[in-house]
């Protein structure tokens, strides 16, 4: 179906009503001169002057409730969906909360929205609620935000509300002057509150105080999926309230549409939230919500003689929205939505599966780029313009409509001035990562993973890079470099390959051999012939011929960490939140977890993928203090943590234990593992045999060694000296495809 853009009926009436004015105001100026100087005026002036200025004014004046009947309410709204909107801005409205200067609009405007003008931004999704309860304008169905304390003192919603301003009103005023369209978002169960310290308590609403019964979990007893401050669904209050939120903007203001955010955050039923998956009652609890709010929508929009649209953000898997109890396809099925936007923390499918969802029924699809949240990031940014280039031309490439970006506040980036326009696109440099969020589906839905069709590779969860044949990487391309394009002649394309591990490999792509690689660190840059890269789906085949080590040798460390320095990269930081401590005191590494709330812990991690049937060994010196500290070693199927206690060593999951003082001097621990086996060895004597021992399952198949101080709810500190790594086996942390065009590549 061909997308078009069109007038906003409500602008057109407006546009009408100026022209109308304008008029008016020249007749009368005209027969205003003809009576000073005696001329007087015609009958037939008269008549002109009537026939012009009534229908125009008529046109311009308010709208009876009945100027349009419903069939041609549900046409213009069509055409609204499919207007142009090249790209979607979503500002999440805290910025009324960081004004600094003396509020005024001017000043609210001038921090994420006046900049935006002249760049590629057809729609502003102004998201303005807190935590379900909390307003950022002034409401009398939620509770205004005009907390001026800590983290909150340069709030000026307080100073705005007393002058008449309300922000909401602001971006319309703005919409209407730019012809910007302009939704009003609602996070529906935002849990920024779920926080003990920091900022949380600052954003409960009394709300949430008030009827803790509403609430999926509390402060001691968190549910397994989300977050403990999500409002239930399940419960008719908690619908109604979420309905008259959206009543009252939609009485209130002349937006052109509201936006249902189901992704910030997705936890809406106790049920689900305990471990559950959502009942058909509980989807058609929510679909009873959307279908309301069409209903409100439809009858404001006869009101006021113009549509109001209705957008949802979802995960993008109509199954996976099922089980957190949104049954998304028949609420597109039943017209219940005009816009549909896919993806958040995670993403489960290609864009081709969102697009081909929302077409099937009509339904314009933006793809979500939110910013990346992996912190590994060394050479190449994922946050980069160079990446955001290339997740927008995937997302064209896949048939959108448009895009919709989150969590990116910078008015004057070059991202809204670049992705917009695929032609353009297609002449820009472009970072291609295999994955750029790899937030866990099991974090709102049980097994939640089980829905995700894509690869999840990054230096925190890498691949094995087999020697007994290839380990095959997608990657998907949205530009099109067959050699039949002028651009594709200048572009230098380059497969850049971050690897662990010892000895050489090969990597092929679409059965091609890449050749001659530059060594970059840790990397392997590799030249790629242009007309090699498809349009779509690529296949990168990894092969590695390890080196060998002979019996008796000793290991060529794959990995060493001398405790003179802070642990950098390979090494990442896990946990250290609460009273936890790592710093280096004369020459060693000091880790303490003193701390017993959830979320203390001190660890630093190595992670690389490690063959069971291949011998991986780790030597630690260390001389623990107090309580215990420990390694963790998994190797993708098996796992097992061997503690220091100040009077023992201890195989945590099979109870295996060595008496001896850890306290007295800086010992040697060699740990080796192979298949089902582990052997730890102190100061070179064999002291614990794990033999058939090493089975506990590795946690979500994580492969890895990490070393530190306890966890909660126990306590450690412990000195470390060094820590080596020997595993044999080649691991691939990350793969960047680059395309650069013009001189210099």
């Amino acid at each position: 179906m061909k997308r078009i853009r069109t007038i906003q009926p409500l602008r057109w009436g407006r546009f009408v009503g100026v022209q109308a004015s304008a008029c008016f105001r020249s007749l009368m100026a005209v027969l205003q001169r003809k009576k000073q100087t005696g001329c007087g005026t015609t009958p037939i002036a008269t008549l002109m002057l009537l026939l012009l200025v009534t229908p125009t004014l008529s046109m311009a004046g308010e709208k009876p409730a009945a100027s349009i009947d419903i069939d041609t309410l549900r046409n213009m709204r069509k055409e609204a969906a499919h207007r142009q909107r090249r790209m979607i801005f979503n500002n999440d409205g805290d910025d009324v909360i960081y004004t600094k200067k003396e509020p005024t609009a001017e000043a609210l405007l001038a921090l994420r929205t006046t900049p935006l003008v002249g760049s590629q931004v057809d729609s502003i999704f102004y998201s303005n609620s807190l935590c379900f309860g909390d307003s950022l304008h002034n409401s009398k169905v939620m509770e205004p935000f005009t907390c001026t304390e800590a983290m909150f003192a340069n709030n000026g919603l307080p100073q705005l509300m007393a002058r008449g301003i309300d922000p909401i009103q602001v971006m319309v005023d703005f919409g209407r002057k730019h012809d910007v369209e302009i939704f009003w978002d609602m996070r529906m169960n935002d849990t920024h509150d779920a926080m003990i310290g920091g900022y949380g308590p600052y954003l409960r609403p009394k709300f949430k105080l008030d009827h803790p019964e509403y609430l999926v979990g509390s402060r001691d007893r968190h549910p397994k999926c989300g977050s403990w401050t999500s409002i239930d669904y399940a419960q008719p209050e908690v619908r109604d309230l979420a309905y008259r939120f959206f009543e009252e903007v939609c009485q209130k203001f002349e937006i052109d549409g509201v936006e249902m955010d189901f992704f910030r955050h997705a936890c809406f039923f106790k049920s689900v939230a305990q471990g559950g998956r959502a009942s058909q009652e509980e989807l058609d609890m929510m679909t009873g919500l959307l279908r309301r709010t069409r209903d409100m929508t439809e009858r404001e929009g006869l009101r006021r003689g113009s549509p109001i649209l209705i957008a949802i953000r979802v995960p993008d898997s109509v199954e996976y929205c099922k089980g957190i109890g949104l049954d998304v396809e028949k609420w597109l099925a039943d017209d219940l939505v005009d816009i549909l936007i896919g993806t958040g923390y995670f993403r489960l499918n290609r864009w081709e599966y969102l697009v081909e969802l929302g077409h099937r029924h009509e339904v314009p699809v933006y793809p979500c780029l939110s910013e990346s949240r992996i912190r590994t990031d060394t050479r190449f940014k994922r946050n980069s313009i160079e990446s955001y280039r290339a997740r927008a031309m995937q997302a064209w490439a896949a048939g959108a409509d448009g895009i919709y970006v989150f969590n990116y506040f910078n008015p004057r980036g070059p991202v809204w001035r670049d992705l917009g326009d695929p032609e353009a696109l297609s002449k820009m440099d472009k970072l291609y990562f295999v994955t750029m969020r790899d937030g866990s589906p099991d974090r709102y839905l049980v097994d939640g993973s089980q829905h995700r069709h894509l690869p999840i590779l990054n230096p925190n969860n890498p691949f094995p890079i087999p020697a007994g044949g290839p380990n095959e990487v997608e990657l998907v391309v949205g530009d099109d470099l067959d050699g039949s394009q002028q651009q594709s002649r200048q572009a230098k394309v380059t497969c850049h390959v971050q690897t662990t591990g010892i000895g050489d490999i090969t990597v092929t792509l679409n059965d091609h051999t890449l050749e001659k690689p530059t060594v970059v660190g840790d990397w392997l840059d590799f030249p790629v012939p242009p007309e090699w890269l498809k349009k779509g789906v690529n296949r990168f085949g990894l092969l590695a011929r390890p080196e060998q080590k002979q019996a008796g040798e000793e290991p060529k460390w794959t990995v060493e960490y001398a405790g003179g320095e802070m642990p950098s990269l390979p090494w990442r930081k896990m946990g250290f939140g609460g009273n936890c401590i790592a710093e280096v005191r004369d020459g060693k590494l000091f880790m303490a977890d003193r701390g017993t709330d959830g979320g203390n812990y001190a660890y630093f991690r190595y992670p690389c993928s490690m063959d069971p049937a291949d011998e991986t060994i780790i030597e630690l010196r260390l001389k623990p203090a107090s309580g215990w500290s420990s390694v963790l070693m998994e190797n993708g199927v098996s796992g097992e943590e061997i503690q220091f206690y100040p009077d023992q060593v201890k195989a945590r999951n099979c109870g295996l234990a060595h008496q001896m003082d850890t306290t007295d001097a800086f010992h040697t621990y060699r740990i080796v593992i192979e298949e089902d086996d582990f052997k730890v060895y102190v100061d070179g004597e064999f002291r614990i045999d794990g033999t058939g021992q090493f089975t506990r399952p590795a946690h979500n198949g994580r492969s890895g060694i990490s070393f530190g101080a306890a966890n909660s709810p126990s306590l450690g500190e412990a000195y470390w000296e060094s820590v080596k790594i020997y595993n044999r086996a080649r691991s691939l942390s990350d793969l960047v495809l680059s395309i650069r065009f013009g001189e210099g590549g």
